[in-house]
């Protein structure tokens, strides 16, 4: 299935994906996770993105983030890809590219899905068998949210400032969403949503972002499009004077897919 155009619409959180070329390790040791979130820090505030949560893998990045100007994200992706690859070229003595093309990213109805998203997020390093636990990684947004501790990076989205009135009451709620494993459904449909580019929501948050963005946020369904019903303007089914226009219409059709 082809992926769909990518969406930058500002003041509507993404899912950010970008992964190593072929899979390959883009993070060697700690010093390159510091810099990589010093990076991400710098190139946010510049391009005015807000980042909620994220986790740093050996091979791949993911955040949850969202743009406050358009094109804000593409810019900082940019900027940050470009500042790290040098960084790690000059640092290892090696040339050429490091991620495996552009970063992927999907639109996320905060209502429905943000604070699940969160979890995706802040649990991979559990389920790539990285630690036993989240808060035992120290690459990702997990222990900032379950704690008083305070990020420079981070920028709290509403919907987790609105799970308590003050820090210890937001933080005994967000530990709660963590009691319970993921539907792995759940977790096959968000990961196919970024990997595809598509739009993680309902009908509504669909109708809504196709009419902001004007373009269409769906993919086509499979198969071949429904022959026309050349009926006669008396009602009647076609008559043998129509099959030729209808045999046309299936070899364009079947020539077209």
């Amino acid at each position: 299935m082809a992926r769909l155009p990518r969406l930058n619409l500002p003041d509507i959180p993404q899912h950010v994906v970008q992964t190593g070329h072929n899979n390959l390790p883009c993070f060697f040791d700690d010093e390159d996770y510091e810099f990589y979130l010093q990076s991400l820090q710098a190139a946010a505030e510049q391009y005015r993105v807000d980042i909620h949560a994220y986790v740093l893998l050996p091979n791949m990045v993911q955040f949850i983030a969202t743009p406050r100007i358009e094109q804000g994200l593409s810019s900082m992706m940019q900027s940050l890809g470009r500042r790290y690859v040098q960084y790690i070229n000059h640092r290892y003595r090696r040339s050429g590219t490091l991620w495996g093309g552009r970063y992927k990213s999907s639109l996320i109805d905060s209502d429905a899905y943000l604070l699940t998203c969160y979890r995706y997020v802040e649990l991979k390093p559990m389920y790539l068998g990285l630690a036993n636990e989240p808060g035992e990684y120290p690459w990702s947004s997990f222990n900032y949210h379950t704690s008083i501790n305070s990020s420079p990076l981070i920028k709290d989205h509403r919907l987790y400032l609105e799970l308590g009135k003050t820090a210890r009451e937001r933080i005994q709620e967000y530990r709660k969403l963590f009691r319970y494993a993921f539907d792995n459904r759940l977790l096959v449909y968000i990961a196919e949503t970024v990997k595809l580019g598509q739009v993680l929501g309902g009908d509504a948050f669909k109708d809504r972002i196709e009419k902001i963005a004007n373009q269409r946020v769906r993919p086509l369904k499979r198969g071949r499009p429904r022959k026309r019903d050349n009926k006669a303007t008396d009602g009647n089914p076609p008559k043998e004077a129509n099959r030729d226009a209808t045999s046309a219409d299936l070899e364009a059709t079947t020539s077209s897919t």
